[in-house]
């Protein structure tokens, strides 16, 4: 008889400790009952702003680019900035501007670094007003060094002739590109 007394004891411990944890848990949920809430806390946003206009001028005085977008969010954790729908005119002192636009991207701490992500469109028009268009589905670019890349599809529209290819080096300083492989290209002889 003893020993059914304590077996029913022990039950009963073993359902109000269950009961216990599974209240405790609703009450205050931890990294290890709820693997979500780590990542949402690296994505804590300490500012934002939204309809933003940035405006940058070179030592010079002469405009280096501006910059529109839908809305900038400063992440705390990682100090990445995200941007959407950014839309800027690049023009480093040069009368014709790089028109550059993606859906959205993402900046490293001090601008080191900069992804492009989604629709990523470069466009520039020359002196002779000959226009070219590149577009890829994600670039990263490193302004102080003044080189582009991406592993992804490119395709190049220029006034001659269309080119594809994938992947792709782009020196900014030399405007020149190194198309990775897979290159094609279309041209028209006038």
């Amino acid at each position: 008889m003893p020993s059914k007394a304590i077996n029913y004891a022990l039950l009963a411990i073993g359902v109000l400790l269950v009961g216990a944890l599974g209240y405790w848990k609703n009450l205050r949920p931890d990294a290890s009952t709820n693997p979500a809430q780590p990542d949402a806390a690296k994505q804590t946003i300490d500012f934002y702003a939204n309809n933003t206009y940035t405006i940058e001028f070179q030592e010079d005085g002469t405009l280096d680019y501006e910059l529109l977008a839908d809305k900038v969010e400063h992440v705390k954790a990682t100090d990445i900035t995200l941007v959407t729908n950014p839309k800027m005119d690049l023009f480093r002192g040069e009368e014709q501007p790089w028109k550059i636009q993606s859906t959205r991207s993402e900046v490293s701490p001090g601008g080191k670094e900069i992804e492009l992500i989604d629709n990523v469109r470069i466009e520039r028009t020359d002196e002779k007003n000959r226009t070219t268009i590149l577009t890829t589905t994600r670039l990263t670019v490193f302004p102080d060094k003044e080189f582009a890349q991406t592993a992804q599809p490119v395709k190049i529209d220029a006034a001659d002739g269309v080119t594809t290819a994938v992947g792709m080096k782009a020196y900014l300083n030399d405007s020149r590109m190194h198309l990775l492989s897979n290159v094609r290209g279309q041209y028209e002889a006038r």
